[in-house]
Parts: C-alpha cells; structure tokens; sequence
C-alpha cells in the first residue's frame, strides 16, 4: 500500500466527501445518481451527509456514543429512511482519533476507550434508525439495558454484522481490503469510479454482505460474493465481459431486492480514511470517471 501523500484534513471534510463521492458512484445494488429504493434516493444520502458531517469535528468534545446518537437524530430530520446508521457507526470512531495521529495508528485506543455509556446511547440511536431485518438477539440485546462497552458488545455481533466486526478487529477489512483496492486501483490508472467499485466488488468477493444475509439469508450473501469474485476474475474494468457480468449483478440485486449495504458502509468508511490522512490529496487530481459507462 503506498504511503499517504497529502496532509490530513478535518474530520468533517473527509466525512462529507467521502458519503456524497460514495453515492454518486454507481456500485452494485446501491443508490446512486441513477437508480434509488422506494423510501430513499440520492437526494436523501446527499441530505444526510451534509447532516451529520459538521458533528463529526466534534466528536472529542461530544464522546462517541452522544455524537452517534446526535448523528441519528441529525439524519432523521432530512432523510426519509435510515440512511446512513452503519456509515456513523463506523465514521464517529474514526472521526474521535486526535488530529495529529494517523487512523490507522489511532483506532485502536478509541476503540479501547468505549464505554458501557458509549453502548447504552449507540442502542438508542439503533433503535432511532431503525434498521430493517433487526432482530432479537440472546446476549446485549439493542432493545434492553447493555451491560458491556461498545467494543465488547460489538465483538459480539462481529460473525454475523460487517460494521460490528470493524470494531472488534480495529477496522481491519478497511484498512487491509478496502484502502488497500482503492489505492491499487487508483495507482493502475483506473477512474475514481472504476476504483471505488473495485473497492466495493473485492469487499463483496470476500465478506459477502451482512444486510444481505440478515434480511435475506447466508445463501444470498454467499451468491453476492461469488458473482462479486467472478465479475473481479473476468477482467472487471477493462473487459467487455465482466462488464456484463457488472450489469446483470446488479440487474439481478434490483430484481431480488437485494441491498448490499453493509459493504456499502465500509467503503464509504474506506473514503475517510483516504481523504481524511492524505492518500487521496486534495485537490483532487485523479480520473473522476464520472462522464459516462463504468
């Protein structure tokens, strides 16, 4: 992975450029500029970015549960559905590491740090959000007291949620999946968009996706990460043929009403840490790739 290039910028600059450059790119199954679900479109992602952005320069006054908590509240006022619980959920940690400290040598510490508070205020924001496919679970149940700090509530529910294993393994899938594609792929001279779908495919091909799996089914997230890793196989951006593969993915998620949203979440995650410690430099100088067909 190559070093980081520019100078950090704040928390709050990263964490809106990273949501609304995330949903103008066109992922698998994903909202974007072109197609949305039927209680959420782009206009409610860009809403909610600019929402919850200016809090995350104050998570080390607030603490990570309260700016959570806020974060929810702040997205509920502008968007129509939950929008974006998974993507503050795993932004406000990051946005808690101090200015003159890299994310990836900081985390660790924050996440160390939560506290049986920190849990009780993520718990209402969960509750406030709303997620679908929520169910009951026998131990830290959301819906009752927590009796454990966030980390170890988390490490709970890390085998069978994508965001909560994120704070169980110090965001290993972001840093050592997701930065390490998006670089890769940016540094083979791939377009912003070509490497923020690669990010999300190689995510895809290797975790499957947890939304999918907890509103669908294991069966469903393990055929999402094999067609994933077949689109990636067949040459996925510069061949014909993986970009068909590419349409008839999505065309299939669409069909089904599969939202692979929790891979989503970790790219956007992905894109504040690149901004956020210079891999990315602004002004940005890269192939937006934004003018026409993947």
């Amino acid at each position: 992975m190559m070093l980081p290039r520019g100078p950090t910028v704040s928390a709050s600059l990263a964490g809106y450029l990273a949501c609304t450059w995330d949903v103008l790119v066109p992922k698998l199954g994903n909202v974007h500029v072109q197609r949305g679900f039927a209680d959420a479109d782009v206009m409610d992602y860009l809403a909610s970015a600019a929402a919850v952005a200016p809090l995350l320069d104050r998570v080390g006054e607030l603490g990570v549960g309260q700016s959570i908590l806020e974060a929810v509240r702040r997205t509920r006022r502008v968007a129509k559905s939950n929008t974006n619980l998974g993507i503050v959920l795993l932004l406000v940690p990051l946005a808690a590491v101090p200015e003159e400290q890299r994310l990836r040598e900081g985390i660790a510490e924050v996440l160390a740090r939560l506290t049986v508070a920190d849990s009780r205020l993520v718990f209402e924001a969960i509750r406030w959000a709303g997620p679908g496919g929520l169910g009951r679970v026998s131990e830290q149940d959301v819906f009752e007291e927590p009796t454990l700090p966030l980390q170890a509530v988390m490490t709970l529910a890390a085998e069978r949620d994508l965001v909560a294993r994120q704070y169980a393994f110090n965001y290993a899938d972001v840093f050592e999946r997701g930065l390490e594609s998006l670089l890769a792929a940016l540094e083979g001279g791939q377009s912003w968009v070509q490497a923020v779908v690669a990010c999300h495919l190689r995510l895809l091909a290797e975790l499957g996706d947890s939304h999918v799996a907890r509103k669908h089914g294991m069966a469903a997230s393990r055929e999402l990460a094999q067609r994933a890793a077949e689109i990636l196989q067949a040459g996925w951006p510069e061949r014909e043929a993986a970009r068909r593969r590419f349409e008839a993915c999505d065309a299939w998620l669409r069909q089904m009403g599969y939202n692979p949203g929790a891979t989503a979440d970790l790219v956007v995650a992905t894109l504040f840490v690149a901004f956020r410690d210079g891999y990315v430099p602004l002004p940005y100088q890269g192939r937006p790739g934004m003018e026409g067909p993947l």
